[in-house]
């Protein structure tokens, strides 16, 4: 039986980012999709908000801040269908025409055409920072059902050529991507048009772990807590990524992707992953970028309990208990918030952000709550 549809808020906080999700629902049918199970993929786009209630929202919106990054459309593909397509046009032109400055995201699988790429440009132009995710991890159609591949691989190109900044979105990794024939498939050709690549492992939320075991049944063995990881690699990949060939060491690969946009966007760090074993060891920056965030870093006003209280009582939450490290930025919650709650509060005032867990929260904490990454070796 198919599960009952699920809708998200039209504007939400994830892990990296503001979410602005006025349209949701994806006609796809990727195996691994975190919509899944909430009956939103091989969908029929549901228009939520027209694109200036969008903007009104996102403005208005408890969680809004101006230096928070916005990616659109997380529920659905906006290039997938004519009807998200004219949606994600006046969108941006919304957004254009408004104060909003923040950075823009745009994350697809689908092609590109020529008047989307026209939006952006000129809504770039108007001072609207926008970057494109193109997601493309070397999978087949079995997994990805209704993504046109060459399509996906021609955007690359595309977008470049009208100097709009393309992040490569290398995700999820599974054991069908993970030899080192198709992952060097992918980076042959990415590494000419991307600025850089964000590589991230499966992610498994509390209500997925049967999805993902479907794709990966080495996963269900009962010695292992997939859903406690931060992220689950193949050791190939994990290996291939440690210990990369020379042809591909200009180009910078980022498994944190807070980092990434960091450096695509001329700024430091504000995820508190500077000089992390994350940073330190698994993440290819250029030296420029972390002097940059060293120096972000060192300047930054000390944070406050009076800054703690007043974001806690903006997102809903005044005289919630806590304690404040102030010498590592570190906010102990006394009791358990919603996860979306966490980020914000992580993201607005650049703290890490500890907490009880919350039992009937449907998404992973990850690196929020210190979970490490998991490696699986292959089957013999």
């Amino acid at each position: 039986m198919a599960p009952t549809r699920v809708f998200e808020p039209v504007i939400d906080q994830h892990d990296t980012w503001l979410v602005a999700n006025p349209v949701q629902g994806c006609p796809k049918g990727c195996a691994y999709c975190y919509l899944q199970d909430l009956g939103q993929t091989r969908a029929k786009p549901v228009v939520l908000a027209t694109p200036e209630e969008t903007v009104q929202q996102l403005l208005t919106h408890r969680y809004y801040h101006p230096d928070l990054v916005v990616a659109l459309y997380t529920c659905t593909d906006a290039l997938a269908t004519p009807v998200t397509r004219a949606h994600l046009t006046a969108l941006l032109d919304a957004l254009g025409a408004s104060a909003v400055r923040n950075p823009v995201c745009l994350i697809t699988k689908c092609a590109i055409p020529d008047d989307i790429v026209a939006c952006i440009t000129r809504n770039r132009a108007a001072g609207l920072p926008i970057v494109v995710y193109l997601s493309y991890s070397g999978l087949g159609p079995d997994i990805e059902a209704g993504i046109d591949h060459d399509a996906l691989r021609a955007n690359f190109p595309r977008v470049h050529a009208a100097d709009i900044p393309v992040i490569h979105y290398w995700r999820p990794f599974l054991p069908q991507n993970s030899t080192p024939e198709a992952i060097e498939r992918v980076m042959d050709w990415v590494t000419a048009y991307a600025t850089c690549t964000v590589a991230v492992g499966t992610k498994v939320k509390p209500t997925a772990l049967e999805q993902i075991t479907g794709l990966w049944p080495q996963l269900a063995d009962p010695q292992l807590d997939p859903q406690a990881a931060d992220s689950i690699w193949p050791r190939p990949a994990w290996e291939w990524l440690q210990h990369l060939p020379d042809r591909y060491a200009d180009h910078r690969i980022f498994q944190t992707n807070s980092c990434a946009l960091a450096y695509v966007l001329g700024r430091g760090d504000r995820a508190e992953v500077f000089n992390t074993p994350t940073c330190l060891t698994a993440n290819r920056c250029p030296a420029a970028q972390r002097d940059r965030c060293h120096r972000t870093v060192s300047h930054r006003p000390p944070v406050s309990q009076e800054d703690v209280d007043r974001h806690l009582a903006k997102i809903g939450h005044p005289g919630l208990p806590y304690t404040l490290h102030p010498g590592t930025r570190t906010v102990v919650l006394g009791q358990a918030l919603p996860l979306r709650d966490r980020h914000n509060l992580a993201q607005v005032l650049a703290v890490t952000v500890r907490s009880p867990e919350d039992p009937a929260e449907r998404y992973w904490p990850g690196r929020l709550s210190g979970a490490q990454p998991l490696i699986i070796d292959p089957r013999p």
